[in-house]
């Protein structure tokens, strides 16, 4: 298993990875040995939209967890969906969704800060901040790119 660290605004993004399946991310104070994936590194610039070939293992199986995932991991680059429309794509209940992001292994590549409540931002852990900033960028990218081919 390798594993490393890259930098986005004052955190660390944490990456547990083999071959093209990602294990786990998380977002940490402090750095870990090693590098990341070039497209972390890319994404969290705002030069990449998306992580291929890199894919979670958490979308592995057929529980209602990995259902959510994979429901999520379709919501696009710059867009947002609410708990209640993850819900119904995955064919379950919101509060489970909700319990499913609280949980998810890999954000970024399954990117739970595109998930949102029907009334605000929802929940993100270690700091709803995170989830902010990368709505933002990836706000700000989609922007720059229909600026560039307008």
């Amino acid at each position: 298993m390798n594993s490393g660290s890259c930098s986005f605004g004052l955190w660390k993004v944490a990456v547990d990875w083999e071959g093209t399946t990602v294990h786990r991310v998380r977002f940490l104070k402090t750095a870990e040995a090693g590098s990341v994936p070039v497209q972390f590194t890319k994404f969290l610039a705002g030069k990449g939209t998306d992580f291929s070939p890199l894919m979670s293992a958490a979308v592995a199986g057929d529980s209602v967890y990995t259902r959510i995932y994979r429901a999520v991991s379709l919501i696009p680059y710059g867009e947002t969906r609410t708990y209640g429309e993850v819900a119904e794509a995955s064919g379950t209940h919101a509060r489970v969704v909700g319990n499913a992001m609280s949980r998810n292994p890999t954000p970024l590549i399954v990117p739970c800060h595109r998930v949102v409540g029907a009334d605000g931002l929802g929940g993100f852990s270690p700091d709803i901040a995170i989830k902010k900033e990368l709505l933002a960028l990836e706000k700000k990218m989609v922007k720059k790119r229909a600026i560039a081919h307008s």
